[in-house]
C-alpha cells in the first residue's frame, strides 16, 4: 500500500512538473521531405511560405520557387533586411537606385518576391538555365556563382512549401510567444499573397471580390476560416503558409487532408485528424 501511495504521489509530482516546466522546444521551424531536413527560424519560415504563395499567385512552376529561394537564402538567409550593401534592402537585397522600387515596398516579403518574379519571367528561357545564371541575370550581383550552392536548399523548402510533399513544414512557439490573435489580418494576408483565386469564407472574413461580407455575428462564436482549394498540393501550400505565420497573427489551429496543427503542440508538426477535409483548409 505504502508503495502505491509512494507511486501514485510520484506520477503527480510528474504530471505538475510537466505542466510547470518551460517550454523546452523554444521557436522555431523546420521543413522535412524525403530529400532531407532544414531548419529555419520563425521569420525564415514565414517568408519562405511567401514565396511559394506568390508562386502561385503568379502562376509559376516550381522551379521558379526554387530559384527565388536559392536566391533569398544567399542574399539575406530568407531575413527581411532594413539594409545591406549601399542601398539594398529586403529579402532579395533589391537596390532603389537600380529601379527596383522605394525601400518600403522592398521590405514588404510579398511585392519583394513579386519583383523578383516579375524579372525571373522575363529571363529568356530562365527554367532551363542553369539556376545560378538565370538568378544572376535577374539580381547582375558580384558573384553569381554564389547562388548555385543553395540549390539542394530551395529544393528542400520548394517541395514543402508549394505543397508537392504534403506536411513536411512545420513551426513552433513558447507560450510566452503567443501573440493576440489577428485572424481577419492574417487572411487579408494570405489572400494578398495568393491571390483572389483562393475561396476563402468565415467570420474574419470582411471582404471578397464580390463585396463586403457582414461575419460578424457568426465571429463572435468562434468558427474558424475556411479556405476552399482545387487541389491537394495548393491546400497544403495554404496550410504551410498558415502554419509558419501562426505566431505572427495568433493562430491556434490549422487543419487539413487528414492533418491537425496546434500552436500548443506545434513541435509534434502534423498529426493525425480524420475529420480534417482534403478540399478545405480551416484556420483557427
Amino acid at each position: 500500500m505504502a508503495l502505491a501511495v509512494l507511486l501514485v504521489l510520484g506520477v503527480g509530482g510528474y504530471v505538475l512538473f510537466a505542466r510547470a516546466r518551460p517550454y523546452l522546444h523554444g521557436s522555431g521551424c523546420e521543413v522535412r521531405t524525403a530529400a532531407g531536413k532544414m531548419p529555419l527560424d520563425l521569420e525564415q519560415g514565414a517568408n519562405a511560405a511567401t514565396i511559394a504563395a506568390v508562386a502561385y499567385r503568379k502562376k509559376l512552376p516550381e522551379r521558379a520557387a526554387v530559384i527565388a529561394y536559392a536566391t533569398a537564402i544567399q542574399e539575406s538567409h530568407l531575413h527581411n533586411l532594413e539594409g545591406g550593401d549601399r542601398d539594398s534592402v529586403g529579402m532579395f537585397q533589391q537596390r532603389p537606385s537600380q529601379g527596383w522600387g522605394s525601400p518600403e515596398k522592398l521590405k514588404d516579403p510579398v511585392q519583394a518576391t513579386s519583383k523578383f518574379f516579375d524579372a525571373l519571367v522575363k529571363v529568356k528561357d530562365y527554367l532551363d538555365r542553369d539556376l545560378h545564371d538565370a538568378a544572376q541575370k535577374v539580381q547582375r550581383s558580384a558573384d553569381g556563382s554564389a547562388y548555385a550552392q543553395h540549390e539542394p536548399e530551395a529544393k528542400l523548402l520548394a517541395q514543402a512549401f508549394t505543397g508537392r510533399e504534403p506536411g513536411t513544414a512545420r513551426c513552433w512557439f513558447s507560450p510566452d510567444k503567443k501573440t493576440a490573435v489577428r485572424r481577419a489580418e492574417a487572411i487579408r494576408e494570405l489572400r494578398r499573397s495568393f491571390g483572389s483565386r483562393l475561396q476563402v469564407a468565415g467570420p474574419e472574413t470582411v471582404a471578397s471580390d464580390a463585396g463586403a461580407v457582414d461575419m460578424k455575428a457568426s465571429r463572435a462564436t468562434g468558427q474558424p476560416d475556411t479556405v476552399a482549394v482545387s487541389s491537394s498540393r495548393t491546400g497544403w501550400s495554404v496550410a504551410s503558409w498558415a502554419v509558419a505565420h501562426a505566431q505572427s497573427y495568433g493562430l491556434s489551429e490549422v487543419r487539413f487532408g487528414g492533418k491537425h496543427w496546434t500552436s500548443d503542440n506545434g513541435h509534434d508538426g502534423w498529426t493525425k485528424d480524420s475529420g480534417a477535409a482534403a478540399d478545405k483548409v480551416v484556420i483557427k
